[in-house]
């Protein structure tokens, strides 16, 4: 679409993401200088719409930010009271004591909450300091000034469903900044661009990164304990993969079910969406949930590469934040504070530059501050718990692990900075290397079918528009990815986007773009990284309630 056809706007910062880590971004600009002109674009219908995480947050970030956030209404309601470690067989379950666990993996102090209702307080409290909000308005290029970035394009409407601009097209707008700041969450289609443009991951180890499927379920207030907060390893995944999961009592008796898969599994038969249904099935799950209701479902990736994984954060003119760099502290299953802090930090360093008339330059204090301050300390401590669960299994790598969380508490490692190896989508071995899994039919009340669950996400796409996700080429699924690795997008899809259709005596790849609820997995683990997922038009997607 043609430059001359759209309207410009200019801002001191523009900020693509209405998570954690831009709301933080945004609110500290405008409490360091009221004057500055800040903008939030936002993919989702509204403010919180494409927010999932566990979540157990830890305020701290929450604490440098809004100090008094208690008393403005924050909506974190319900304190961690009582942790607790399983490792699952099938049918039973070992308590992991707390008291050997390093300090870090304390929740004392920590809140179970909504991500999406924290991210919509916080827009709150952005538009009361003079921030703009836009949400609806997805972000699908960036616009460049010689080498710099100076803004992106937003609002693109209307394309026919082959990319071509018809009747109802609407070009969108220019929005230009000073700086332009990237808080897109996990592998964001801007993001990859300006690793890729600036060789940003040069010189750092790839990636990694995790499935994470989370279903609210309302339960039997007998049941509920408010505050509790329970972590498993082991069954059902066991050898297949690494992974586990989390059951978090909020208020109102309800209770967050999630499983986490790593991405990095080898078995392409694995099924990370019919694992997540089978574990519910544990007696000690299905004792919790039984006479409940499953009330909401959802997915997206967790960037799991941590401190050796984070690519350089800057380029000229932009800075990456959050997830869109990788800042998950792994083992205590939580970034959302560590989004906050750079978003903060960013902050400080596009504010000082702006001041310094050093507008579009890198920002290096940013960078030095995340990998020196508090996030880089966060993340050095858990360095090697990932490549240690991936090179060793879970056992070893849980002894292993903690000894070196416990030693680097102290500032050192007995294992230096291990390293990850391949990217999630290397991984992936040949079908014919592997056993098929067979997996239990979902009853319809403990466990579901992918298509059910989808309906639970309040998903909805445009079915006009082009499909956002985009093959590199078109015969690579068939003719590669059918008789090499047995079809994986079927099931590494936890919204049942993609199937292979027989028509006419010859397999068809069908890609269901409607379902896509913008967890980012086939982006990741395609075995032939055929797809690249990219914005579809504004508002599109799921509509997370209380994630």
């Amino acid at each position: 679409m043609s430059d001359t056809a759209r309207e410009t706007m200019e801002y001191d910062v523009v900020i693509v993401g209405a998570g954690p880590a831009g709301l933080s971004a945004a609110i500290r600009l405008k409490q360091l200088d009221a004057d500055l002109q800040v903008v939030v674009l936002e993919k989702g219908s509204e403010v919180g719409a494409h927010i999932l995480s566990g979540a157990v947050l830890d305020p701290c970030g929450l604490d440098k930010l809004i100090p008094d956030w208690k008393k403005k209404g924050a909506p974190l309601n319900v304190p961690v009271k009582d942790d607790n470690f399983y490792m699952l067989g099938e049918a039973g379950g070992v308590r992991i004591p707390n008291f050997p666990m390093p300090p870090l993996m304390n929740n004392h102090g920590n809140y179970i909450v909504s991500m999406g209702n924290v991210c919509r307080w916080m827009a709150e409290q952005a538009e009361e300091l003079g921030v703009e909000i836009f949400p609806g308005m997805a972000c699908s290029e960036l616009v460049y000034e010689g080498d710099r970035i100076k803004g992106v394009v937003a609002g693109v409407f209307g394309l026919e469903a082959d990319g071509s601009i018809g009747p109802n097209s609407e070009p969108g707008m220019e929005l230009h900044g000073k700086y332009v700041f990237l808080s897109e969450g996990v592998r964001g289609s801007l993001s990859k661009e300006v690793i890729a443009k600036y060789n940003l991951s040069d010189g750092h180890e790839p990636q990694k990164f995790g499935l994470g499927m989370k279903e609210i379920w309302e339960i039997d207030p007998a049941k509920h304990k408010e505050g509790s907060v329970t972590h498993t390893m082991g069954w059902p995944l066991n050898g297949n993969a690494g992974g586990g999961s989390f059951i978090y009592h909020l208020d109102k008796n309800q209770v967050y079910v999630g499983f986490v898969v790593h991405l990095n599994y080898k078995n392409p038969y694995l099924y990370p969406y019919m694992e997540f249904q089978r574990f519910k099935h544990h007696p000690m799950v299905a004792e919790l949930l039984e006479g409940g209701k499953r009330v909401a479902y959802g997915a997206r990736a967790i960037s799991e590469g941590g401190y050796q994984s984070m690519p350089k954060m800057v380029a000229p003119g932009v800075a990456m934040l959050g997830c869109s760099v990788g800042m998950v502290n792994v083992p205590r299953i939580k970034g959302n504070h560590n989004a906050m802090l750079s978003g903060m930090a960013a902050a400080e360093a596009a504010h000082e530059a702006i001041k310094a008339g050093r507008e579009g330059d890198e920002l290096t204090a940013y960078e030095t501050e995340v990998r020196t301050g508090a996030i880089g300390k966060d993340l050095k401590k858990v360095r090697n718990v990932k490549p240690m669960w991936s090179k060793w299994g879970l056992l070893p790598s849980l002894v292993a692990g903690g000894l070196d969380m416990w030693t680097n508490t102290f500032g050192f490692s007995l294992f230096g900075t291990m390293k990850h190896g391949k990217n999630d989508a290397d991984s992936t071995e040949p079908a014919a290397a592997h056993k098929e899994i067979a997996y239990p039919k979902p009853d319809g009340k403990l466990s579901f079918d992918r298509l059910t669950n989808v309906s639970f996400s309040m998903t909805n796409h445009e079915e006009s528009q082009p499909a956002h996700l985009k093959l590199k080429d078109a015969s690579i699924p068939v003719s590669v990815n059918l008789p090499k690795f047995a079809g994986p997008s079927a099931r590494y899809c936890p919204a049942g986007v993609y199937e292979f259709v027989e028509k006419d005596g010859e397999q068809q790849f069908v890609i269901n773009f409607q379902n896509c609820v913008h967890c980012k997995t086939c982006d990741i683990k395609d075995p032939s990284q055929n797809i690249n997922w990219t914005t579809p038009q504004g508002g599109d997607g799921p509509n997370y309630p209380n994630m």
